[in-house]
């Protein structure tokens, strides 16, 4: 067989060809090359985002709350709500890029000169001669200071869009009285409740009843599916167990940094200033070396007078009562660098020339030396060992990472191979769902690898997910080791939920009935009615009474009062409200007053800013292609 193919090759060649050819012509070449392409999610005046460029977009500011927060909830990081949150965000940047390109917004290099010349974070930067460190902004960054300062012009320039909007905003006092007084509106109320509970006696359920709920709500009674699993996590520490440190490495080490590992060598010193600042005369600075050059001969003829010389004669009021004496202390610690110098010269119980600094003329004793202290190195041998590890985990990281992803496909259906070549703990995990569960950390709390325990290969094959991202330097991979779907759960075990449910729904229309009776019936003839004790109420205080009450309180026509209102709280019954009085706010003092305005104006301001964004999203045609969450954001995680 395979001789006649040998033989007649080039015939097969000529029909493959006449074969591919005509499939190039009828369908194009783009639509070979697009087969693989990165999915588009969203499309800016038909420019498109890729789930690529948005996956790295989420990861760096995931990466960014992680460093500011490193206690924040890792399920909230990885939510579909927050990685939305991050594609909007995306949008909105291009779309006022594309508005800042269009009306040809730019920034002047003298301004972007003062921005930068401003900047404390770019002052970090700088040497001492005053050169910018471009190698270290690049290392801390990420970004080299053409990148910055691109982001920093664009950043200017699309702020420069919304500013012209913004910027213009107005509000009357009136419009802000007005915002304001709905916020601090207050009432006086009584209020009448009727609670389910205290229906609850009158309601009658049957088995029939119950099987019929059971039957109607069918997806309410659903055990959602589960998988057990077990799977591999790779990281910087198990990449540092794998760091072989030889020994004589960490003598040598030792021997390099051993300043590092003890204490420096400290001194005491005291010292006579004669002050002569750079303000001072040319006359009265040499009046001043002369004073301390007699200072020099003195304590020079009598050592042991120093102190009461210092006492007597120095400038320094910090130093003079105690006799002119400095703090022990390292090289270094002393602000002036021709001083410090000195101190570490001297010999013990010597005394030095005169030495000139910018507060003058010293005059310098050494009083005591404490030596420098070096541990042996068996005391800090556990600790050399540790810190060189770190310094190799990374690179060690990057070779291990190879061969796990090598180790996990090679050897689809076991992730023991992996585990033993690298040293790593098989892990395990029961009742695991498609999403992270409360408290979850790691890989369960991370979606992409829940979503790939999850895929049908994976459920129906039993084989390893490939190998996920779930962190910084952090990645996993797992296996389904038993697999159970969805399924109801039996009407025997949700029996009584029903029954509890069915009752509370039917006394809640029983309570809402009620009051809706009392409500006619006290609008009409108001002796009888029984209300609760008078509470003042506002949005700002609502004394524990339910958010619809204290609503319906506020929006009933004060200039009909006493008026009654009905409010329905659904399952937490009915309740109706007596509004009495209508209390007038205090005025508040000038200044509140004033931040109370230019917080309505700041409203306004964002109001008028989301209007002109969304006209700008119609105009550059902006569309987000992937449907928003269900899930909503938590206060914490607002933008």
């Amino acid at each position: 067989m395979f001789d006649t193919f040998r033989k007649y090759n080039k015939i097969v060649m000529i029909i493959l060809f006449l074969l591919i050819i005509p499939s190039f012509v009828l369908f194009g070449v783009e639509r070979y090359q697009g087969f693989g392409r990165d999915e588009k999610v969203a499309r800016i005046e038909g420019h498109d985002i890729t789930k690529p460029e948005w996956d790295q977009q989420h990861r760096v500011e995931t990466d960014r709350i992680r460093q500011q927060s490193p206690n924040v909830d890792p399920t909230l990081l990885e939510s579909d709500a927050l990685r939305y949150a991050t594609l909007e965000r995306m949008v909105r940047d291009r779309v006022l890029a594309a508005a800042a390109a269009k009306a040809n917004m730019t920034v002047s290099e003298d301004r972007l000169s003062r921005i930068f010349a401003q900047d404390p974070g770019l002052a970090t930067f700088r040497t001492p001669d005053g050169k910018f460190d471009r190698e270290t902004f690049q290392r801390v960054t990420g970004r080299t200071p053409e990148q910055y300062e691109a982001s920093v012009r664009a950043d200017m320039a699309t702020q420069q869009v919304l500013l012209g909007i913004s910027g213009t905003a107005f509000t009357p006092p009136a419009l802000a009285a007005t915002t304001i007084n709905a916020f601090y509106d207050t009432r006086e109320i009584q209020v009448a409740r009727f609670t389910p509970d205290a229906f609850a006696s009158k309601v009658t359920v049957s088995d029939a009843d119950i099987e019929t709920y059971y039957k109607d709500h069918t997806a309410q009674f659903q055990a959602p599916e589960q998988a057990n699993i077990e799977y591999l996590v790779l990281d910087l520490d198990a990449a540092k167990k794998n760091v072989v440190v030889n020994e004589a490495d960490l003598k040598t080490y030792y021997e390099q940094n051993a300043s590092r590992f003890g204490t420096k060598e400290e001194r005491r010193a005291s010292h006579i200033l004669v002050a002569a600042p750079a303000s001072m005369s040319a006359a009265d600075r040499e009046k001043a070396k002369a004073k301390a050059e007699q200072l020099l001969a003195e304590v020079k003829k009598a050592p042991n007078t120093f102190a009461d010389v210092a006492r007597k004669s120095s400038d320094d009021d910090l130093t003079a009562k105690s006799g002119g004496q400095f703090d022990m202390g390292p090289k270094g610690s002393l602000v002036a660098k021709p001083l410090d110098d000195k101190v570490f010269a001297l010999k013990k119980g010597e005394i030095s020339d005169l030495i000139e600094t910018e507060f003058g003329f010293h005059i310098v004793q050494l009083n005591d030396i404490k030596p420098a202290q070096v541990p042996p190195f068996e005391q800090v041998r556990a600790t050399i060992e540790n810190d060189m590890r770190s310094q190799q985990a990374t690179q060690e990281f990057a070779k291990a990472a190879e061969t796990f992803t090598d180790a996990v496909y090679q050897t689809p259906d076991s992730l023991k191979p992996a585990a033993e070549k690298l040293k790593l703990t098989v892990r395990t995990a029961d009742n695991v769902t498609r999403t992270p569960a409360p408290g979850a950390t790691g890989p369960l709390a991370n979606r992409n690898f829940l979503s790939a325990l999850f895929t049908a290969d994976s459920l129906e094959r039993k084989q390893n997910t490939e190998v996920i991202e779930v962190g910084p330097s952090q990645l996993a991979s797992g296996r389904v080791t038993k697999y159970t779907a969805a399924h109801p759960v039996p009407l025997a075990d949700v029996k009584d939920k029903i029954r509890a449910q069915l009752v509370a729904e039917r006394a809640a229309v029983l309570a809402k009935a009620e009051g809706e009776a009392k409500l006619a019936a006290w609008t009409t003839k108001a002796d009888g009615a029984t209300f609760g004790a008078p509470v003042t109420v506002s949005r700002r205080d609502a004394q524990s009474q339910p958010l619809p009450v204290i609503d319906a309180a506020l929006r009933a026509d004060a200039s009909k009062l006493p008026v009654l209102v009905g409010v329905d709280l659904g399952a937490q019954g009915y309740t109706v409200v007596r509004v009495t009085k209508v209390v007038p706010r205090t005025p508040p003092p000038a200044e509140l007053a004033k931040q109370e305005q230019m917080q309505v104006g700041q409203s306004i301001a964002a109001a008028e800013d989301a209007a002109y964004y969304n006209l700008l999203k119609d105009r550059f045609k902006a569309e987000i292609l992937v449907p928003k969450p269900a899930d909503t954001l938590p206060p914490a995680a607002g933008r």
